[in-house]
């Protein structure tokens, strides 16, 4: 769907008009939650040990369009102590191994609408119980969301579960409301009790995804940057850079994207590394760095989104676990 087609939020309408385009929005949320759904049950078999990171991510893509939508962003194939943002460079090497942890972590886009879900698969037959803790912290969080309940409240919930089963929340990432082609909103859910007094109301959407670890409980920044967004415009001295910007915002307009999907733009892979990094420093792009525990700890993830309702929260992604 091209991006002036899209439902967007319009505080210029009349009450009539403003409930008659949230429901188109959240028409568009649900139906990319019917996809992901569908995705993720067939995904959780994508993940064996010898199979290529690479494989994995392209084929949640690729099933992400062929059902006719788009990714949301890139998909994330996050392997043990790392928690986040590992998407496949180009022609990645890496395997998934025999007793790996993975995560994998995707979104479904319809008309900058997304669905993001993410689930766990545990290879070891180890890490049951830090699993469970990741499932429950993400079942209580949902039964827990209704109008007015304030995020610090879901993070307390959140912190409960988890630490109930011996682990720790990883406190610096959280969950996250998510409007037409916003997919972090402005909103935060922590992952601990922080007091936050935010209310959530009827209407909102978020993406809630407990981080359980072994480790510490947080996360660094690692060098690898395989995942950005545009986020403004900047001073721009090369033609590569403005000309990959305007295919960026035409493209995926402030929806993260990866680099291996703009290879294609480029002749060599060194003009398009030397082409993202002027967008990053002139503050066109956002990166996105890859997270690792930073004691190095096992790190489980399940993730849903929810549509608040008056009288509790809906799920539009299907079940936790495929």
């Amino acid at each position: 769907m091209a991006i002036e087609d899209s439902p967007e939020l319009d505080s210029t309408l009349s009450p009539d008009e403003s409930a008659e385009n949230m429901a188109k929005i959240h028409d568009a949320f649900k139906k990319a939650g019917v996809i992901a759904a569908s995705i993720k049950k067939d995904a959780a078999g994508l993940v064996n040990p010898g199979e290529s990171a690479l494989d994995i991510a392209e084929t949640v893509e690729k099933m992400t369009r062929d059902a006719g939508a788009a990714p949301g962003f890139p998909c994330n194939i996050s392997i043990n102590d790392v928690a986040a943002h590992y998407t496949p460079e180009t022609k990645d090497e890496l395997l998934i191994g025999e007793k790996d942890l993975v995560k994998v972590d995707f979104g479904v886009s319809i008309g900058g609408c997304v669905a993001d879900t993410a689930f766990s698969v545990d290879l070891s037959g180890e890490n049951g119980p830090l699993m469970d803790a990741s499932i429950a912290a993400l079942e209580d969080a949902v039964a827990t969301i209704k109008p007015g309940i304030t995020t610090g409240a879901v993070g307390a919930v959140i912190e409960k579960q988890i630490r109930a089963r011996g682990f720790k929340p990883i406190e610096n990432l959280s969950s996250h409301m998510i409007e037409p082609f916003r997919l972090h909103a402005g909103i935060d859910v922590p992952s601990y009790a922080n007091g936050a007094t935010y209310e959530m109301q009827e209407g909102e959407v978020y993406a809630i995804e407990p981080f359980a670890t072994t480790g510490a409980g947080r996360v660094a920044d690692q060098p690898q940057v395989e995942i950005f967004s545009v986020v403004g415009e900047g001073r721009l001295r090369m033609r590569s850079s403005r000309e990959l910007l305007g295919k960026l915002v035409s493209r995926y307009f402030t929806l993260p994207f990866a680099e291996r999907w703009l290879v294609s733009d480029f002749k060599s892979k060194l003009v398009l590394s030397v082409t993202l990094k002027e967008l990053i420093n002139s503050g066109c792009l956002y990166p996105y760095p890859v997270l690792r525990e930073v004691n190095r700890g096992m790190v489980a993830q399940f993730e849903n989104t929810l549509i608040i309702e008056h009288d509790g929260a809906k799920v539009i992604s299907g079940v936790i676990k495929p």
